[in-house]
């Protein structure tokens, strides 16, 4: 495939199950691509197959990316684009076939292969025998999924492929196995690899490299403009043969391609200076990212080394029953409002004897005193229940409630009328031995399976030490105390019930300050919400960034719902509201 030292132009056209739907178009009409790749997968995502696959064992695929191939499959044949996607899921072999079917009904031969051999309950089945060591682990597991690396892609591309559909690899595999087949890589170009997974890291959460997302949106937010930010055009990485690569976007798409953007995603569900994967773990604290002019951003330097032992298998299950109920506290006296309500629902529920097993109460002072519209006077009092018992968090909470509306606090109302309990999931991360886990490609037009080996050499994955931190600013005589986020950017994400906040400096003289400043135990002070739990900080110098990963804030995971924002998206910005004393000089 290797085109004699040009660059491998890939685009990425969805960063979850339900983005843009005419990006796929978007990506093929709007200037050069040899690959265009789709991430439709996420934790929460394939609790979500699972439960489709329970209702319809054909299913379990992102339905959405069929509908999207039958606009653009004509497309992407016509100029030469290849498309490679993780939209298979939970059932990567029945959505190549779905595909096979859609192009015969639009009339455009493609040659269709797929990678499989991810997940560990071997297509939704009761444990039988498979994975040795984790069995007891799967047990009651709606999905297990080990996270594949590339070689099965890289194999699917050199038969010859046009379409390749996987199930659960990571992300950045969807680009990193691409640009192995296009060079021809072999399983020990650590470095070219390690580039690649950096470069795939940033394109698999679409807009979010291109001004979406952003800390520092203000300045690129011009509302007359079009498209502007209204409409951030998707990334693409133009992938030199050494695995240095340019991010960058189709001409004339909104957003903006900056140091900054890239930065952001980059630090997002990361943690240490080592990133693993199945192939390599690449070492971010080795990045170098510079302007090489609008738009395009350079990435090179990024070292390799040899993969972990082990694979991360994700496993979703269905944790029980939650239900939620908010009320408005409108005026004067919202303390004792909320102190009236909580005593009225522990009653009920105590009558009842169906208590709820977690009972968990929030009061946000959304109010402001003597306020001009009736929505600034109110305060909500957030009740979420939680119980693996469908009833007790049904009519035992929603009726309660209910029962309250002429019966507690003046200006009784709820934010919407109380429902019957929904399920929410629990997510947990293993280690597999990869040896066990059958990764294979199943190539085109019947040309056969192939085995993808783990590779040869491996190593533990052990924290980097932190590298020196640069010099202090001077004594600062004068300081103005405001937001952190008038002088830094940061960005927040989920893994598993982690999250990460990567903070990060615009100017050496702000990373001098920040570097001293967020300390671990700064950090609690700034979110108080951490303070018990256990913090780590990782300091990444060339990044001008430190990433703080927060052990136990999102308690089970997303699916679990256990906060009011069960990804950690908004973590990041909440740390930036927070006011600090910062050096005038710096502002």
């Amino acid at each position: 495939m290797d085109r004699g030292g040009e660059p491998l132009r890939i685009g990425n056209a969805s960063g979850f199950y339900g983005d843009r739907f005419d990006a796929l178009r978007e990506m093929l009409t709007g200037g050069p691509l040899d690959i265009l790749t789709g991430d439709y997968l996420a934790e929460l995502t394939m609790l979500i197959l699972g439960q489709d696959r329970l209702k319809d064992p054909t299913r379990g695929y992102a339905t959405t990316f069929l509908r999207q191939l039958e606009d653009g499959l004509g497309l992407a044949v016509e100029r030469g684009v290849r498309i490679v996607t993780n939209a298979g899921g939970l059932n990567p072999a029945g959505l190549a076939d779905r595909v096979r079917e859609l192009a015969a009904k639009v009339g455009v031969p493609v040659r269709v292969a797929h990678v499989e051999g991810d997940d560990l309950l071997g297509g939704g089945r009761s444990r039988g025998d498979g994975v040795d060591g984790v069995d007891g682990v799967l047990d009651g597991a709606l999905t297990a999924n080990a996270y594949l690396g590339g070689g099965g892609i890289a194999e699917c591309l050199r038969a010859g492929a046009d379409v390749v559909v996987t199930g659960r690899v990571t992300d950045a595999a969807l680009v990193s196995g691409a640009a192995q087949a296009h060079f021809g890589w072999a399983p020990d170009d650590l470095d070219r690899l390690a580039g690649a997974v950096i470069a795939g890291h940033v394109l698999e959460c679409g807009t979010q490299a291109t001004g979406g997302n952003y800390p520092f949106f203000e300045p690129i937010f011009e509302p007359s403009a079009e498209p502007g930010m209204l409409r951030p055009g998707f990334p693409l990485a133009e992938i030199a043969e050494d695995g240095s690569s340019v991010i960058t976007k189709h001409p004339g798409t909104g957003g903006v391609v900056d140091v900054g953007t890239v930065t952001a995603q980059l630090l997002y569900e990361t943690a240490g200076a080592r990133y693993p994967g199945p192939d390599v773990t690449a070492r971010l604290d080795t990045v170098r990212l510079r302007q090489e002019g609008p738009d395009r951003v350079r990435i090179d330097g990024v070292r390799g080394e040899a993969p972990p032992p082990t694979l991360k298998a994700g496993l979703t299950r269905l944790g029980g029953w939650r239900n939620e109920v908010t009320f408005v506290l409108t005026g004067l006296a919202v303390e004792a409002k909320a102190e009236l309500v909580r005593a009225q629902m522990n009653a009920a529920f105590a009558a009842s004897g169906r208590r709820p097993a977690e009972v968990r109460w929030t009061l946000v002072r959304t109010d402001r005193p003597d306020a001009d519209v009736q929505e600034e006077a109110g305060a909500l009092l957030r009740l979420v229940v939680r119980d693996t018992d469908r009833e007790a968090v049904g009519r035992a909470v929603s009726g309660a409630a209910i029962e309250l509306a002429l019966a507690s606090y003046p200006g009784f109302h709820v934010t919407a009328p109380p429902g019957k309990g929904a399920p929410y999931g629990v997510f947990e991360a293993v280690a597999v031995d990869p040896a066990e886990v059958p990764h294979t490609a199943v190539l085109p037009d019947g040309g056969g399976r192939v085995s993808i080996q783990p590779p040869a050499v491996t190593r533990e994955l052990v924290r980097v030490a932190d590298p020196p931190l640069p010099e202090p600013l001077p004594d600062v005589r004068r300081t103005r105390r405001v937001p952190l986020g008038r002088l830094v950017g940061a960005r927040s994400g989920d893994k598993g019930g982690s999250a990460n906040v990567g903070v990060w400096a615009r100017t050496d003289a702000a990373w001098r300050w920040l570097a001293h400043e967020l300390t671990v135990e700064r950090f609690r002070q700034l979110l108080p919400e951490t303070a018990g739990l256990p913090v780590d900080r990782h300091v990444l110098p060339n990044l001008r960034a430190l990433n703080f990963v927060v052990d136990g804030l999102l308690g089970e995971g997303a699916a679990a719902q256990a906060r009011f924002d069960p990804q950690a998206k908004a973590v990041g910005e909440w740390l930036r509201a927070r006011h600090t004393d910062i050096p005038e000089e710096l502002l």
